[in-house]
């Protein structure tokens, strides 16, 4: 039975909802976050599940019947991003920038960079042993990529749990700092690895090209942010200044798709640091900037469950296929982890920070999703590396499988021994289905 592609559509987001609410409940019962619901949800209506009994049967709107389908549905993972990186913004409020301000700034860089050493070593040294098999190309790459935080499970679980503390002031920061940092590293890296494979260094492509991104990418987001902080003082109703948010995010998720060519520079922009740096200049002017976030927040509820269920179904569960794969996943995974967490540790003791940042902060920036993926389809989408790309791509589908399942439980348990998640906070939100507000 063949759906009109409009009816396909519809019929798939309610599957993805539906499904996302359903395991949601279910993960409570062993009091894990909904996120991971949502993920495993986004699995089972996936290519590999429930899609696959729809492409065998001849229904097009039964789940995700394939991974085309799953990308065809990117509009809703972008908008998704978007918005939860204006939410991410909204919490670099100037009194507490100054309180935390230039810890949050070396941690944020400190954990980056000690991840991307620990992977480029760890994988460096595994290129030696099979050479064939992992290119340097692609292990210098992939510690660029351990870089990358997801900020949209993190602020899930933090939300979830109205987590409040230290640890929790200090995490928002650095995974927002965190995606200028890995932009910046990630491009110095595969410029490094393109010069490799080529034989042909390209100053401009390593340098400028991503400084250029990041300075760009905030200056666009301070424009948007005081365009409205102006007019959104002309409404005085809350559903018109709801409109007004999801009309300005909207606008910069759609400018950050623009690329403009002029010879070897590339001007291009960073959803997620516009939409951040907007969220940073709407909550330091707008005095009512609380109340119309708690009003976006309840709207964006429902996009938010979609865009993890789909990140879910996009998952490739064919990388467990190859052992090689398997293998490097599992090294990268480990090391990775090990990288952030010394990487924190380290940091926020030099930085003088509250004991509980020093011992929990680390763990809470294990989870990795969009942003990383977005890395490893540039490899592909560039294709300088070839082989080596795809080898990037699976590797970091592996990896974001593991951390997407693993990282937002993990997340929560570092939160709750913090102090930050109290237990009648847990026991609300295990039972009461305001937990997402």
């Amino acid at each position: 039975m063949l759906l009109h592609s409009w009816d396909a559509t519809l019929l798939a987001l309610a599957i993805a909802l539906i499904a996302g609410l359903v395991l949601s409940r279910i993960v409570k019962l062993i009091k894990l976050p909904a996120v991971t619901g949502y993920l495993v949800a986004g699995i089972l209506i996936g290519p590999y599940c429930l899609g696959a009994l729809g492409n065998a049967i001849n229904i097009n709107g039964l789940g995700f019947i394939s991974s085309e389908a799953v990308k065809s549905f990117s509009i809703v993972c972008e908008t998704a991003l978007g918005f939860i990186a204006f939410s991410i913004g909204t919490e670099f409020r100037l009194e507490e920038i100054k309180h935390i301000g230039k810890k949050a700034v070396v941690v944020a860089i400190a954990q980056a960079i000690a991840a991307t050493v620990f992977v480029d070593a760890a994988l460096i040294a595994m290129h030696f042993m099979m050479p064939d098999k992992l290119p340097i190309e692609a292990a210098i790459v992939l510690g660029a990529v351990a870089t990358a935080t997801a900020p949209a499970a993190t602020l899930m679980v933090v939300k979830q749990y109205k987590a409040k503390g230290p640890v929790t002031d200090m995490l928002l920061p650095v995974v927002a700092l965190d995606d200028a940092i890995g932009l910046v590293v990630f491009s110095i890296s595969f410029g490094i690895a393109k010069t490799i494979s080529s034989g042909n260094l390209d100053v401009i492509s390593v340098i400028f090209n991503p400084l250029i991104e990041v300075v760009l990418s905030v200056g666009v987001g301070a424009l948007l942010g005081y365009l409205f902080n102006l007019i959104e003082k002309c409404f005085k109703s809350n559903s018109k200044r709801l409109c007004l948010a999801i009309t300005f995010v909207l606008f910069a998720v759609a400018l950050s798709s623009m690329e403009i060519q002029l010879g070897k520079i590339t001007i291009g922009f960073s959803s997620l640091l516009v939409c951040m740096m907007l969220g940073t200049l709407f909550c330091n002017c707008c005095k009512d900037y609380a109340e119309i976030m708690e009003k976006t927040d309840k709207w964006t509820a429902p996009l938010l469950v979609m865009f993890f269920v789909i990140s879910g179904a996009e998952l490739e569960l064919s990388v467990f296929g190859d052992w090689m794969i398997v293998i490097v996943g599992i090294v990268y995974v480990l090391v990775r982890a090990a990288g952030k967490y010394v990487g924190a540790r380290a940091s926020s003791t030099l930085m003088k920070c509250d004991p509980m940042i020093n011992k929990y902060l680390g763990i809470t920036l294990f989870p990795q999703a969009g942003v990383a993926l977005g890395m490893s389809l540039t490899v592909i989408a560039d294709g300088t590396l070839g082989s080596s790309g795809e080898l990037v791509r699976n590797i970091t589908l592996f990896a974001v499988l593991i951390y997407e399942l693993v990282g937002p439980l993990l997340t929560k348990i570092s939160l709750k021994k913090a102090g930050e998640i109290v237990p009648k906070a847990e026991a609300v939100a295990a039972t009461s289905d305001e937990d997402d507000e």
